[in-house]
């Protein structure tokens, strides 16, 4: 049986393309890496509808034990949609300036689920890393990745003055993502190296 090729899932937020931010810079670094790389065009960016993203990414994505998915913002708890509703455990998933309970100032639900499985959620990804800076102007803050980190556990990284990682309003190109790249360059998950997850 052919081994599955290495594949990847970049996945953007609210109001925003696939050559948002540091897409493109993360999409051309995995592909140097032998990876296959998926960047969607989520439907109706400006408001975004779990009811119309999910079957994207179900019906055309390809997961297997070789697949990263990498979120950023709203493409983050979207990425926990996906790992809730897949039948593999994947490899990676990163949530960039992610979260799982913020709203915005209308009570919208930004993608969220009513609620989330977080066992199965976990039982869905070998390695799950939460990336948060302190000072993002839309919330998704360190409080967020504390949350998912409480849920899920992984790896959280909290950064100082990173804002959102990536916004038009304030002003925040982040065309590159040196932090990510060092992430994704790791071979290993934390439980691979102390041996927790011998078979």
């Amino acid at each position: 049986m052919n081994k599955p090729m290495k594949n990847a899932i970049l996945l953007h937020g609210t109001g925003c393309t696939p050559n948002s931010y540091w897409l493109p810079s993360i999409k051309n670094f995995l592909e140097r890496n032998g990876y296959e790389v998926w960047v969607p065009l989520l439907p109706d960016t400006d408001v975004p509808d779990l009811k119309k993203w999910l079957p994207v990414v179900l019906e055309q994505g390809k997961f297997s034990a070789e697949t990263i998915l990498i979120g950023h913002s709203a493409g983050g708890p979207f990425v926990l949609s996906i790992l809730q509703n897949i039948g593999v455990q994947i490899h990676k998933a990163v949530l960039v300036a992610g979260y799982g309970k913020l709203k915005n100032e209308n009570d919208n639900p930004l993608i969220l689920q009513d609620s989330y499985d977080w066992q199965k959620i976990k039982q869905n990804v070998k390695d799950i890393i939460f990336i948060n800076s302190a000072d993002d102007p839309w919330g998704c803050n360190d409080k967020e990745g504390l949350n998912l980190f409480a849920h899920l556990g992984g790896t959280l990284i909290i950064r100082e003055g990173e804002g959102h990682m990536g916004s038009d309003s304030f002003k925040q190109p982040y065309t590159n993502f040196p932090l990510l790249e060092k992430l994704l360059e790791l071979k290993y998950s934390r439980s691979s190296i102390d041996g927790s997850d011998k078979k």
